[in-house]
Order: C-alpha cells, then structure tokens, then sequence
C-alpha cells in the first residue's frame, strides 16, 4: 500500500477533528489536539517536510503554526536544529503546575459569578462526552475534552487574558502528564467536573475553589516524575489524516 498525502482542505473529517479558518490554523488545531490527547510525545522532533507532507501545506504555513505553538509554551523552536514538542524539566513542571494552581483559582471564582446557565449546560454536554470516550476506551479523546473543559470554563470566567493564559497552561499541563504520569493513568475527572458545575451553578465560590484545588492534588498526584508516553512517529500520531492508496490489481476471486 502506498499512503497517499491530500491537502488539508480535502481531507475527510470526523466530528472531532472539523477544523476551519486559514491553513495554519488548521494545522496549529490538529498539533495542539494531539498534544491535549497526549498522542505527542514530549521531545518529538517537528520536522518541518514530514508535517508540510502529512498535512498537504507549505514548509511557510507549518512554520507559521509551530511558531504560535512555541509562544504557548509547547513547542520549542531551536535555532539551525528544527522544532521539537516541549518537554518540561521537573522544576518546570512544578513551576507550570503552581500557576496552573493560580489561574484555576481565579477562573472558578469568575466563573461564579458570571457564568450564564447556557454556558454551565455546554460544560455539562462536555462532560457526558468526556465520560463517553473514556466508557468506550477512547482515552486520548477523554484527555483531550478535559482539557477542553477548562478552557470552556476560563471563558464563562469572562476575562480574556486569563483564556490566554489558561490554553497555554493546559497544553503544558497535558505534556507534563504524558511525560510524568503514573500508575494505571485511571481518570475520573468527569466526576469532579460535575460536580464542580454543581457548586458553580448554586453560586458557591467557596466549595467551587475547594473542588477545583481537590480536582488539581488528584492530577498532581498521580505524577511520578519519571514515566514517558504517547508517540514521536509523526505519521503514528497523524494518521488519521492520511488517506490509504490502493495499488491497483487484479480483483482477489471469491471463495465458493
């Protein structure tokens, strides 16, 4: 079989996976997913060719992306060697997790007050699906809608800088967990997410922030410091995109 590369604008899409806007959003969308469904493995070398390939775009596009990618903190762009995803030193990883600790804190205080009860029905929505992927075994998608979640929660919180501020931490956050997760990587966030939407929604700031600082130790605990996943095979981690070419022969007779 060969594997036949499409442009972006004609692959065939699933649900999670729909992108719009220009090409480097596009692109810039599908790495930061894979980084939130922790199918990137810290470290992984970006090169520049095999990602203009597997995503039909020029070498200027995928420069374009891996350069907002590198302003959040996910991507390292190292001078005459290339781009690799991040891959956060222990100190970092406590230095990353005491803001994330910080802006969780803020936001769930915002989100309190100014969260719309449209907005808590969508994290609620967030939340059955969550809970789905993870009941049919689809872990990087549960990963990658719990950290949706938050983002969901930084704009109920209706403070931009902090969304900002908060999508770079949450991909940090991601790696950091691929690198340094574990045990048996159970997650059980859907429960905590529930009810932390319970004591938003009855305007609890005090029981929110206790929930939201629990749902934090449970993450940080389950981090060892040591431990490596996901996968620095491009093609692995983007496969999905690439569309199967079959070579063309003589058809296989059926069996009587």
């Amino acid at each position: 079989m060969n594997e036949q590369l499409q442009p972006l604008k004609k692959q065939p899409r699933t649900a999670k996976s729909t992108r719009s806007g220009t090409q480097d959003d596009v692109v810039y969308a599908h790495i930061f997913d894979a980084i939130l469904e922790q199918r990137l493995a810290p470290g992984t070398k970006l090169s520049e060719e095999a990602l203009g390939e597997i995503f039909g775009v020029s070498r200027t596009i995928i420069r374009r992306a891996l350069s907002r990618l590198a302003h959040e903190g996910v991507v390292l762009l190292r001078p005459n060697r290339g781009a690799v995803v991040a891959s956060p030193s222990v100190e970092e990883a406590r230095q990353i997790f005491y803001a994330r600790r910080l802006v969780e804190r803020a936001i769930t205080e915002l989100a309190v007050e100014h969260a719309t009860a449209e907005q808590l029905q969508e994290l609620r929505q967030m939340v059955l699906e969550e809970q789905a992927c993870f009941s049919r075994g689809d872990r990087g998608a549960g990963i990658r809608l719990s950290g949706e979640f938050h983002l969901k929660l930084a704009e109920a919180a209706k403070n931009a800088p902090l969304v900002s501020f908060q999508r770079s931490l949450v991909s940090q956050t991601s790696l950091i967990i691929a690198q340094y997760e574990s045990g048996s990587r159970s997650h059980c966030s859907f429960d905590e997410h529930n009810r932390l939407i319970d004591a938003i929604e009855s305007r609890d700031a005090e029981r929110a922030v206790m929930l939201m600082m629990h749902h934090m130790d449970h993450i940080d605990d389950k981090l060892n410091l040591d431990e490596g996943g996901a996968s620095d095979d491009l093609h692995a981690v983007f496969s999905h995109l690439l569309q199967t070419k079959k070579k063309p022969g003589r058809a296989t007779p059926r069996s009587a």
